[in-house]
């Protein structure tokens, strides 16, 4: 099975001697237009509208009520800019957004929190890694999602949203950031399950039938560690700067509710060393079975021909061109020589037998 394995490295050349700020798009190319979902809300009453620009976001700004901003596909510069400029953000900040390259990481502005989270998915049998990324206002948050395919992570909770169920109408923007994050580090569960089931079929394909195919999908899945890994293992630092309260955006009683997804990235990360480690074992039984195998034929390649290296040397003897040979004029040479020669391979066998060569 070919599996599509994402580059390590994004294509940054359109971007190089360009002054800083400047909004270029790095990342896959989609051909999806950029849709932007508003779902603004309190304890009581819920609002929901899909925008046709940024000029329709622009109220939910100074809106008393939680605001909630999705814009799903992040090629559209120039949408981007305006809604940039409307809420204003930093023009690094919007260069980041662009760029989908970026480590998770937390990026205090004053008036806003900048945030940056690897949301996991497969596809198939390849594993799809989405930058999004988060801006925290006061009763604003702002979500920017690198692809927005249908049927993300964050649908459980604009369910929860649109049906009053949970916390998340009753706190603050600062509850719903948390929320988002929280639906993606949830994810990595899955995503791991997945990994994990497949490790397991391999190691018993391992220890039946090792083949090619099994080395293939075991470099694929290193590989897809290594994209596990740069997800997750930088968010370990970032939530911890967000729940030490160093924010006036993040209240008190959010912080414990950081501090629950703080522990939840601790499990995924040992999850996943857990597995690289196991990974790596299989690895070595691979090479370790085929080269047993290897042996195994040597082996028998070996024992056939010093089996024959003392035949061949009696037949080398009786082959050479000499006129006067004394067994020749004997009648029972022929025999003789045959019984010599079974012999010789029969104590040669019983002796390899005994010492367990064979």
């Amino acid at each position: 099975m070919r599996h599509r394995l994402k580059r390590f490295v994004l294509r940054r050349s359109p971007k190089a001697g360009l002054p800083p700020g400047t909004l270029v798009h790095i990342g896959e190319h989609t051909r999806e237009i950029t849709r932007i979902s508003i779902l603004d809300f309190d304890d009581g009453a819920l609002r929901e509208q899909e925008a046709q620009g940024s000029s329709e976001c622009r109220p939910y700004k100074d809106s008393p009520s939680n605001s909630w901003i999705n814009v799903d596909s992040v090629h559209d510069v120039k949408l981007l800019r305006e809604l940039g400029q409307d809420f204003g953000l930093h023009p690094l900040v919007l260069e980041d957004i662009v760029n989908t390259d970026q480590r998770p990481k937390l990026e205090d502005y004053g008036e806003y929190l900048y945030i940056v989270v690897k949301m996991l998915s497969y596809a198939g049998e390849a594993l799809s890694v989405e930058q999004v990324s988060l801006v925290l206002g006061a009763s604003w948050v702002l979500s920017f999602q690198e692809q927005g395919k249908p049927g993300d992570v964050f649908d459980p909770i604009r369910t929860r949203i649109r049906s009053g169920a949970g916390k998340v109408r009753k706190r603050g923007a600062d509850f719903l950031a948390y929320s988002l994050i929280d639906a993606i580090v949830d994810n990595y569960f899955v995503i791991l399950e997945r990994v994990g089931d497949r490790i397991e079929a391999l190691e018993d394909e391992l220890l039946t039938n090792p083949s090619q195919v099994a080395l293939t999908t075991i470099h694929h899945l290193r590989r897809e560690m290594i994209f596990l890994r740069r997800s997750v293992w930088p968010l370990r630092e970032m939530l911890s700067a967000l729940q030490r309260g160093e924010s006036k955006l993040v209240q008190p009683d959010t912080q414990v509710y950081l501090r629950d997804v703080y522990d939840h990235t601790i499990q995924v990360i040992d999850t996943i060393e857990n597995l690289r480690d196991v990974l790596q074992g299989m690895l070595d039984r691979y090479l370790s079975s085929v080269s047993q195998r290897m042996n195994e034929v040597m082996k028998v390649l070996t024992i056939i021909a010093t089996v024959f290296i003392p035949l061949t040397f009696i037949v080398g003897i009786y082959g050479m061109n000499f006129e006067y040979f004394p067994e020749l004029k004997w009648r029972w040479g022929y025999p003789a020589l045959w019984g010599i020669m079974i012999g010789i391979v029969a104590l040669m066998l019983a002796y390899f037998k005994r010492k367990k060569w064979l």
